[in-house]
């Protein structure tokens, strides 16, 4: 059984659903003026809580945005697009090949494996490839490889808030993608590359975000203070230091 949870910060709703102790899941509403922005769909049993949420705002879906095509951030977009087909589907064009199967690594980008669990049968079709600086309505596009080489995030320009996928967590406490929380290992032991990804938060901190909105765990006010100790934490692992 799932449970459902949202909560409100300014315009953004954070949409949880939990399927056990150890494992929840996060997907975001962005509020505009007559419509809404779906910020990843969660796993396949989420669709009907995200329709839910957006009823109890009164708003209309009009786009869906991917921060990346792991499963559980994808697992409801073929629902929804079916319900709505005129919705419109945004994801990176480098994360657009690992939606169609393709796992190939470009010559310039480090050659370790890509992890973690990307659908198969995804049927839906991208109506916009975004990239780095593109805007969607009041969200600004931040390329942010590192979990996955395509993975991008939101930046609200009316309120500095940061929608940053699986580029940070904070569930099990806050971490840059690849660093272990053991109580919730899942971003960690899915991210592709953990020196990329370092580099992109802190791209992310220089931002100077007023929340945090991540793909596993609570939204976080005032987030840099924490930001800037898990981006320290992992330059300090990556490069083989120990902390004292």
């Amino acid at each position: 059984m799932f449970i459902i949870r949202m909560i409100q910060e300014s315009s953004l709703y954070q949409i949880t659903f939990f399927k056990n102790e150890s494992l929840s899941v996060n997907c975001y509403l962005v509020e505009e003026d007559d419509e809404l922005t779906l910020i990843d769909t969660g796993i396949s049993e989420s669709y009907r809580g995200i329709m839910e949420a957006a009823a109890k705002i009164n708003k209309p879906i009009t786009r869906i945005a991917l921060t990346h095509a792991h499963h559980d951030h994808i697992g409801g977009l073929d629902s929804i697009k079916q319900a709505f087909p005129n919705v419109q589907f945004y994801i990176s064009s480098r994360e657009s090949r690992l939606l169609s199967g393709d796992l190939t690594l470009d010559i310039d980008e480090p050659q370790t494996p890509i992890r973690g669990t990307i659908p198969k049968h995804v049927k839906t079709k991208a109506d916009m490839l975004i990239q780095e600086g593109d805007r969607i309505k009041s969200l600004l596009v931040l390329a942010t490889p590192g979990h996955t080489p395509g993975s991008i995030s939101f930046f609200d320009t009316r309120n500095k808030a940061l929608i940053a996928g699986d580029s940070f967590q904070t569930e099990g406490g806050i971490a840059v993608a690849g660093q272990l929380r053991p109580s919730f290992p899942y971003p960690a032991l899915g991210t592709w590359n953990k020196q990329v990804a370092l580099a992109s938060a802190q791209k992310l901190y220089e931002y100077q975000p007023s929340l945090l909105a991540t793909g596993h765990g609570p939204m976080m006010r005032e987030p840099c203070n924490s930001m800037e100790r898990a981006i320290d934490e992992a330059e300090q692992n990556i490069n083989g230091i120990k902390r004292v």
